[in-house]
């Protein structure tokens, strides 16, 4: 685990889930270990790199053997808290949040998605992935009866900020906003802010990169 007293850069903690998909494939094909310079050149990274992201953890390899990859997925996984089990909610069940309840991403990355919200009557009682969706109205008491650790918000911008602070004041510890605005709460309130738009447009400035390069 970190030295406490060492902040992990933000930067590193967002390529950690990068390193744990790969390592997962790498378990697939039965690769026991692997080096920093094999695995940079999968994954596009330096082996400097890989090696110092690792140190802000303890390090995890052998000198001349490299990265045990069982024991590596394992510990980037506990790191991550995909061990702790985290219950999800989904607020908003729209096209995006039936999109994102009926994914396989909860249970394969450890969490358990056990509600979802809406406060349209044609979608309400309607069953997503198994989940029947419950009315907006319910869900302070939903949260009171079971431990949600993640609200995942898919609402509308002019909704996201009073949805998220009713989830906040029932001890929701984490959200993930995907409503194309910032939420922002004090550090015991741990936010992603996701902009589906912002790939496309990082993708359209490398082809214009690409283009001009020709």
């Amino acid at each position: 685990m970190n030295d406490k007293s060492k902040k992990v850069p933000e930067v590193v903690v967002k390529r950690l889930p990068r390193y744990y998909r790969y390592l997962g494939e790498l378990l697939k094909q039965d690769i026991k270990r692997i080096s920093s310079n094999a695995l940079s050149e999968k994954m596009n990274v330096t082996a400097s790199q890989i090696r110092q992201d690792f140190n802000y953890f303890g390090g995890f390899g052998q000198q001349g053997y490299g990265y045990n990859v069982e024991h590596l997925y394992s510990e980037i996984g506990e790191i991550l808290g995909l061990h702790d089990g985290d219950t999800t909610v989904i607020v908003g069940a729209g096209n995006l949040g039936r999109a994102l309840a009926s994914h396989d991403t909860f249970e394969k990355r450890g969490f358990k998605l056990i509600g979802i919200f809406d406060n349209d009557e044609n979608i309400i009682g309607t069953s997503i992935n198994g989940i029947k969706v419950m009315s907006s109205d319910t869900l302070e008491g939903f949260l009171e009866k079971n431990r949600v650790d993640i609200g995942i918000l898919t609402v509308p911008k002019a909704a996201v900020m009073e949805t998220a602070e009713r989830l906040v004041k029932c001890g929701v510890k984490g959200l993930m906003n995907f409503s194309y605005t910032e939420l922002n709460f004090d550090k015991d309130v741990a936010v992603e802010n996701v902009h589906l738009s912002d790939p496309l447009m990082t993708l359209s400035y490398k082809i214009k990169q690409n283009k001009n390069g020709e």
